[in-house]
This record gives C-alpha cells, structure tokens and sequence, in this order.
C-alpha cells in the first residue's frame, strides 16, 4: 500500500465514525420521539421534533445522509406529530 492509499484509509475510518456517531444520534432522537408519540405526550413530543429536525439538517449538509432520506424522514416525523392533534 503507497503512502497516499495509506492516508486514504486513516481519512476514511475517521469519517466512517463521525458518521456512525451522527446516525447513532439521530436513532437515538427518533426513538425518543417516537416513544414520545406513543404517550402521546404532545408537549415532549414537539421538543424533540425540532432537535430531531436539528441533527437530521446537520447531518445532511455534512453529507451523512442524502437529502431526501433526510426530508423523508422529517416528513414522517411531522406526519405523526399532526396526528397527536
């Protein structure tokens, strides 16, 4: 392996993790959204709307997640949102 291959794979497993990390967080968030829903704590559940929307946005201008997976899944969340109305 060359010395610019070698430099490659060291940039690509600190980015394989950064990007694991980002997805964990976003999981993370969801599933505490989704719990929320499910109580229908109304309350609980927009706060978590909004840091969910957060992390989702960072991640997608970083390149972590491709737009529309990123849109697709705030829609989601907006859609079960409005049916705790």
């Amino acid at each position: 392996m060359n010395r610019s291959a070698k430099k490659r794979d060291r940039q690509s497993q600190v980015r394989r993790l950064r990007n694991k990390e980002a997805k964990s967080q976003i999981r993370t968030e969801v599933k505490k959204f989704n719990l929320a829903c499910e109580e229908a704590n109304k309350d609980q559940a927009a706060e978590l709307l909004k840091s969910s929307a957060k992390l989702i946005d960072s991640a997608k201008g970083r390149g972590v997640l491709h737009a529309s997976t990123a849109d697709r899944k705030k829609s989601r969340m907006s859609a079960r949102f409005n049916k705790l109305a």
